[in-house]
């Protein structure tokens, strides 16, 4: 049986609104975070996934953070012009590149780990260690629901979120 049917849904308060309300009010916090740290929010989750082995090519960032290709080249060349950021074929495969951070990069990246988990832990005051264990396999749960919808694979977010428990930070 549904849980949402046409005579109680409301556009205005619904479950679908608040997952992406929330989801922007997270990203405007570590946005505003990160400005203190020189980068962008959308840079600093980009540096978390690459710096922690979440996503080695820009591929799987695309697919991970749901951008466009353009829009990933962008970011990257940004990072790279930042000196975050290098690029190297895959040794493995010429034809792929693998995404890393530099020296620099490596060396903020402990800075960027702190802000995501301060965000993450001002929007989860409140709950209880128990909830916020629910809450996490709820929307692991949801991601997965979500698969066969959007064609995720497993290098996409809910692998990331699965191994870091800071969902898209």
């Amino acid at each position: 049986m549904p849980h949402l049917t046409d005579h109680d849904y409301d556009p205005l308060d619904n479950f679908g609104r608040l997952l992406i309300d929330a989801a922007s009010l997270l990203s405007r916090a570590v946005d505003k975070r990160a400005r203190s740290l020189g980068i962008s929010g959308p840079q600093l989750v980009v540096l978390i996934r690459i710096g922690g082995g979440a996503n080695r090519t820009a591929a799987e960032l695309c697919r991970g953070l749901d951008y466009d290709s353009g829009a990933m080249t962008r970011m990257l060349d940004r990072l790279i012009k930042l000196g975050l950021v290098q690029k190297a074929p895959d040794p493995k495969d010429g034809r792929m590149i693998i995404l890393s951070l530099t020296e620099k990069g490596a060396a903020l990246y402990p800075a960027l780990k702190p802000v995501a988990i301060d965000v993450i832990n001002q929007h989860l005051q409140g709950f209880g260690s128990e909830e916020v264990l629910q809450f996490g396999a709820m929307l692991r749960r949801l991601i997965e629901n979500a698969d066969p919808l959007v064609g995720r694979s497993e290098t996409g977010a809910d692998a990331s979120a699965k191994k870091d428990n800071i969902g898209t930070t």
